[in-house]
């Protein structure tokens, strides 16, 4: 009997063992690329139309987007604010018996599975306030390198958040194409020199959202 065959029978070496495919370490699954979906924001009622475009991650919380609809139309968060979706609501957090709104800190865009949903609306100081719908326009890749969220396009100054609403608004707008009349003077003085209806800083915008991060 050959020593090998000995050692074998008396216990010092085991039969030699194939490993099973399960037991070994593959590469594993690859991870799936982290999706970009671009947003049409546009203020509700608005003649003529106010609209951004927005580039942002899926994993994006909704507070985020709620900081990055501020930036965009140049609000200041001075008032409460609610997204609409189907019949979910996030926001400032609020539970009464007939009126829930969730907490947005705890839920990202791709919780909500925005990218198959057809809209979800922004509302921001209740009353006379304002209404953004939020579509996505498509979803891509995200792109290494890139920075979100990002504005490409948009149309028009935001509107004043506390002007008094949409109605108001649009007398404002009629009153300042006539600034030598008493309520154009007065809108003016209101809106100081920076601010011009007919432009939307991309550019300013963008400089603003680098500060805010995913």
């Amino acid at each position: 009997m050959c020593r090998l065959a000995w050692r074998q029978r008396a216990g010092f070496l085991s039969e030699p063992r194939m490993i099973s495919l399960l037991e070994g370490k593959g590469p594993g699954s690859k991870k799936p690329t982290e999706k970009v979906f671009s947003l049409r924001l546009t203020v509700t009622g608005c003649n003529p139309r106010v609209w951004r475009r927005l580039l942002v991650r899926e994993t994006m919380w909704l507070s985020r987007l709620h900081d990055t609809l501020q930036v965009a139309f140049e609000w200041f968060d001075y008032q409460t604010h609610v997204f609409t979706l189907d019949e979910q609501r996030f926001g400032n957090p609020v539970r009464k018996d007939d009126f829930v709104v969730e907490d947005d800190r705890d839920v990202s865009l791709a919780d909500l599975d925005l990218g198959s949903r057809d809209k979800m609306l922004y509302h921001y100081q209740f009353g006379e306030g304002w209404e953004v719908e939020i579509r996505v326009e498509k979803v891509s890749p995200l792109e290494k390198g890139s920075s979100y969220p990002l504005c490409t396009g948009g149309e028009r100054a935001g509107p004043p958040e506390d002007c008094g609403g949409l109605d108001a608004f649009h007398d404002m707008l009629a009153c300042i194409k006539e600034p030598n009349t008493d309520l154009g003077r007065e809108w003016l003085e209101w809106l100081g020199p920076v601010y011009n209806p007919e432009i939307c800083d991309v550019e300013k915008i963008n400089k603003a959202l680098k500060k805010l991060g995913k």
